[in-house]
C-alpha cells in the first residue's frame, strides 16, 4: 500500500490563498483528501496556512502539482510518498 501526500505550506495566506485555490481546483480530479489548518479566528486570524493534501494520479501529475504550487511567492511545498509491504 502507498500513499501520496502533499504538504503545503502558505507564509502569506490572505495574499496566495486565491491563487492556490485556483491552483488546487484546477487539480481537483488527483484531490481525493484535503485538510486545511491555520491559527486564529475573526480578527485573530493568522497569516500562515497548511494544506495537507492526498493525492491521487501519475507521478507526473503530483509532482507537476506541487511544482505549480512551489513557484508561487511565500508559498512551499513537499510531496511526500509513504509506503507500507
Amino acid at each position: 500500500m502507498s500513499k501520496s501526500i502533499l504538504v503545503i505550506l502558505i507564509g502569506k495566506r490572505k495574499e496566495e490563498a486565491v491563487k492556490v485555490q485556483q491552483i488546487l481546483t484546477a487539480w481537483g480530479c488527483i484531490i481525493k483528501t484535503r485538510l486545511g489548518i491555520h491559527d486564529g479566528v475573526l480578527d485573530n486570524c493568522s497569516d500562515e496556512g497548511l494544506l495537507i493534501l492526498e493525492l491521487h494520479g501519475s507521478k507526473e501529475q503530483k509532482d507537476e502539482l506541487t511544482r505549480k504550487v512551489s513557484v508561487l511567492p511565500g508559498v512551499s511545498s513537499k510531496l511526500v510518498e509513504l509506503t507500507v509491504d
